[in-house]
């Protein structure tokens, strides 16, 4: 029952937190599940299934506030999907750990970045006709990171999209949960091919991260923009460094 309990808030925190900050949040439950006492592949694929529709209904909340640019999620989506692909069977061959080292460094230093020195909340939106490449290589990257670690790439995506393509912060999240609720699905299928989630670990994450999920984007969607991009840098700081530390 404690287990049980335990997951529960996990999915309450993660759901969120992902909501508000734009992400899956499955790279933030895998650690968290795992010091729960759930089985090492268990944690790593049973945040995935709950993510797609927590990331979509988020998505659409934001969309809902004009704040998702269809034609960026889906070259977004073009390029990360075949990138997760690969990344996916690329861990035949590719360790993990260095990746998620760099990753969390990656996380901290443009966490710090956006906490020190926020964009101007009048980054204006006629920008989104131009950086394809800067596109392109967000996906792909983003892609790449989340099928070798086994989750949707959103830890990535919003940060990357702020800082790569200069997206307004809350068209950064809007963008990361839905190309997110996308690239979470080929790595749902494969896992669960092979046997590795629990399905009833899915279901009481998803019954308490979904709702989560949506009372989160609501509450960013109230806060100004700058503020918001300063507490979320905090946030990934924090993040980035909690899990340099736990290695």
């Amino acid at each position: 029952m404690t287990t049980w309990l335990t997951i529960v808030a996990i999915g309450a925190a993660v759901g969120f937190l992902g909501g508000m900050f734009g992400k899956g949040g499955s790279a933030i439950a895998t650690p968290l599940l795992a010091a729960a006492g759930l089985p090492a592949i268990v944690a790593v694929a049973g945040p995935l299934p709950a993510t797609i529709p927590a990331t979509a209904l988020a998505a659409y909340h934001y969309h809902r506030q004009g704040q998702l640019d269809r034609r960026l999620v889906l070259i977004a989506i073009a390029f990360g999907v075949p990138a997760t692909i690969i990344g996916a069977v690329a861990t035949r061959w590719i360790g993990g750990e260095v990746l998620i080292i760099v990753t969390d460094v990656v996380i901290a230093a443009l966490g710090l970045r956006f906490f020190l020195r926020p964009h101007p909340a009048e980054v204006i939106h006629d920008e989104l006709d131009r950086p394809l490449v800067r596109l392109a290589v967000v996906a792909v990257v983003a892609g790449l990171a989340g099928g070798l670690l086994a989750n949707s790439g959103g830890f990535l995506l919003a940060p990357l999209f702020i800082a790569v393509v200069r997206l307004p912060i809350k068209a950064a999240f809007a963008a990361s949960l839905a190309v997110s609720a996308v690239l979470a699905v080929p790595g749902t299928v494969v896992h669960a091919a092979l046997g590795h989630i629990d399905w009833t670990v899915v279901a009481v994450f998803a019954a308490a991260s979904i709702p989560l999920t949506t009372i989160g984007a609501r509450v960013a969607m109230k806060v100004p923009s700058v503020s918001l991009e300063r507490f979320y840098g905090l946030g990934l700081t924090v993040l980035g460094v909690v899990f340099l530390l736990a290695h």
